[in-house]
């Protein structure tokens, strides 16, 4: 890991790339622009041929220590604002002297003499790496300034060679500071951390510590109006936390035992204990700005093409500038004085940098500006395809419905045993199943103290397990008639409590069914509206779930779903997903990361809900849903919208801005303070215009409405 101060920019990146891209022990690197740090991957012995390919670049670098001090960043330009002012200072000076004095040669020494030592101040950065990059036969926008200011200067317009460096270091240091107000929006969320945690010790005593000491099982107390300092399950106490930091939640959620807390939320009410589930640096906070940061590094769909275009651009742009040098004296009776100037000029005003910024900060910025509504996408490429879904899946139990299904009837079938045995076997069986119509069964029924033997997950069906002498299944619909144990007549009071919506659970043995448990759960309360604002944006939305089908088209009439595909195992939700695409096109996946985890890998975008915490789902999809919230799946697709059509006004207000001065240049009607004020403008129009997103992330009750 090395620290490099000059590297700020997504152009600087790709010139660090191209340093070192023919090193072939190179097994990856990743960029943090915002903290200005490069990971090399690499063996130990490569990095030295390595840091010298970078350094010959024009780039210093110095090496980080992982779990050392974190290093603070610092401006693009080593000397600071102070020299930057003071190179302003000297460039007004060198112009008030050509102005006042243009004839007197004192005077004009003295001019030249400011002039040169503002450039020397100013231009420190940009020559050292405009030069690299000149011996590298490669063209950057530092290459170009330092050709343009060094061209100026030798023609004789030195106070303006001397003003234009000056005021783009400033510029530079200006656009820097507002690319990292991009880069660094979802790292604000770190500070919402405490340093210290008030832990338990074994005298039963309460001792503040440093939250990166306290271990896993620790018990943490957190007082009123005070930061919870790390993830863990309640022990004691109830309170309300407002959790908008992790969730994008902005009502408070009310805990108690056995609840989930996490780091960073706000404990508002009352005093709390909690065991520890996660150290400082793997709770779900950490986890959320890790998975930020490298959906950060990772190019979206339109960066890649712009950097093309930038790399076809740049060299195009100079070989014209050369060619008006050399051939407008011919061609067009210009003074060779004349000529030079305005090719010149063109080099100012073909510097890229607005163009390749464009992109990142526009992306950086939706990226942030979801996170901090509880919508963690995993990478700018999701960002930019959100908006071409046509049809959305969803998993019922936890994504459609609440997830926290009742037992609200039992039926017992066999009358030779007693009803209190067979509740009790159901019991038992429920209660090491971790499916939520399991625990609702689980919940209601008292489980015995009986072991269960070789018990077995059946996914998509149910569970089984060996209790004293009786082999036992616990499972839907599908399990008992592949085990060829349904009959007429209950297959008949199946029909009746399916029509009403009920999921179906039955307890059986070898001989037959023991048992019917009817469980129902709820519709979310918000799911109709989240599915109607689908509908808002011509996307298509169809439940796939693993129950019967008359329940998922119960449940999907109450949501307003389009379509119902019950009786689905993951492979057969992998299969329906893959004819949604053919049936719509671009399709989605949205489930709990486990179960539905062939779904969400085949789907266009994979999407998690209710994430919070859980590993699985974090990993398995492409977008979480932190809060659980169905609503936050258009919004998502709406920021989409919204991003892309950003990151479109950006190009062509770099593009647009560019070209009018060139037409302008070529008109003599453009000067190189000009071409500066047009190339570093654009860069900030840019800039600001991406930074708007961010204002999209403010969580509220309501979804966001994104317009732009």
């Amino acid at each position: 890991m090395f620290h490099i101060p000059a590297m700020d920019c997504p152009a600087e990146e790709s010139e660090i790339r191209r340093a070192v891209e023919d090193i072939e022990a190179i097994e990856g690197l990743r960029f943090d622009l915002s903290a200005r740090i490069l990971h090399i991957n690499a063996p130990e012995d490569a990095l030295p041929t390595i840091i010298d390919a970078i350094r010959k670049a024009g780039f210093a670098s110095e090496p980080v220590k992982q779990g050392g001090r974190e290093v603070k960043d610092r401006d693009a330009n080593p000397r600071g604002i102070p020299v930057l002012a003071m190179a302003l200072v000297l460039a007004l000076g060198a112009e008030l002297l050509a102005y006042l004095m243009p004839e007197v040669l004192l005077a004009k020494m003295a001019g030249m003499g400011l002039a040169a030592m503002a450039i020397v101040m100013a231009g420190f950065s940009t020559y050292s790496k405009g030069l690299a990059a000149l011996s590298q036969g490669r063209l950057n926008i530092n290459a170009l300034m330092s050709v343009a200011v060094t061209g100026a200067f030798a023609i004789g317009q030195w106070p303006e060679a001397a003003m234009v460096m000056a005021l783009y270091a400033i510029a530079e240091l200006i656009e820097a500071r507002s690319v990292d107000r991009a880069r660094n929006a979802i790292k604000s969320l770190l500070a919402l951390t405490p340093e210290t945690a008030e832990v338990k010790q074994a005298n039963g005593n309460w001792e503040v510590l440093s939250s990166r000491d306290v271990m896993l099982a620790a018990v943490v107390r957190v007082k009123p109006g005070a930061r919870i300092p790390l993830d863990g399950v309640v022990s004691a106490g109830s309170s309300a936390v407002n959790q908008a930091s992790v969730t994008g939640e902005s009502l408070p959620v009310d805990k108690t035992i056995g609840d989930t807390v996490f780091a960073g939320t706000i404990n508002e009410s009352g005093l709390l204990e909690f065991r520890v589930t996660a150290r400082s640096t793997e709770t779900t906070l950490a986890r959320i700005i890790h998975a930020v940061e490298a959906a950060q590094g990772s190019k979206a769909p339109m960066q890649r093409f712009v950097d093309r275009f930038a790399a076809l651009y740049t060299p195009a742009v100079f070989v014209f500038a050369v060619a008006v040098a050399l051939l407008a004296p011919w061609l067009l009776e210009w003074s060779w004085s004349q000529a030079i100037y305005k090719a010149l000029v063109l080099l100012v005003i073909a510097c890229p940098c607005a163009l390749v910024i464009a992109t990142p900060v526009t992306v950086v910025s939706g990226l942030a500006s979801a996170a901090r509504r509880g919508i963690l996408i995993k990478g700018g490429v999701y960002l930019e395809e959100a908006r071409k879904l046509k049809v959305i899946a969803l998993d019922k139990t936890g994504t459609i419905t609440e997830g926290k299904p009742k037992l609200v009837a039992t039926e017992i079938l066999d009358q030779t045993l007693s009803e209190k045995v067979i509740l009790e076997w159901a019991g038992s069986l429920a209660a090491l199943s971790s499916h939520p119509v399991s625990k609702a069964i689980s919940t209601t029924l008292v489980p015995t103290a009986a072991v269960v033997d070789s018990f077995m997950t059946l996914p998509g069906r149910g569970v089984q397990g060996r209790i004293g002498s009786q082999d036992l299944i616990l499972g839907n619909h599908r399990l008992i008639e592949e085990r060829k144990l349904c009959s007429a007549a209950i297959e008949a009071r199946l029909v009746e409590h399916e029509a009403q919506g009920r999921t179906m659970t039955l307890l059986a043995n070898a001989s037959g069914v023991l048992a019917i448990f009817a469980v129902a759960d709820t519709i979310k309360p918000h799911a109709r509206e989240a599915i109607a604002a689908l509908h808002t944006l011509g996307v298509k939305a169809a439940m796939l779930s693993g129950d019967n089908q008359a329940t998922a088209k119960a449940v999907a009439m109450q949501a307003g779903l389009d379509d119902a595909r019950g009786n689905l195992l993951p492979e057969d939700k992998l299969k329906a997903i893959e004819a949604l695409q053919k049936e719509y096109g671009p399709a989605a996946m949205t489930g709990d990361g486990i179960n539905d985890a062939p779904a969400l890998a085949r789907a266009d975008i994979g999407i998690a809900m209710g994430a919070a915490g859980t590993d699985t789902a974090m990993e398995a999809a492409d977008i979480v849903i932190m809060n659980d919230d169905l609503r936050r799946i258009p919004e998502a697709i709406q920021l989409s919208s919204t991003t892309h059509r950003v990151l479109w006004q950006n190009i062509i207000l770099a593009l647009g801005i560019k070209t009018v001065f060139l037409v302008l240049a070529l008109l003599g009607s453009a000067t190189m303070w000009m071409a500066v004020f047009a190339d570093m403008g654009a860069s900030l129009l840019v800039v600001g215009n991406g930074l708007r997103l961010l204002r999209l992330g403010k969580s509220d009750s309501q979804p966001a409405t994104v317009h732009v």
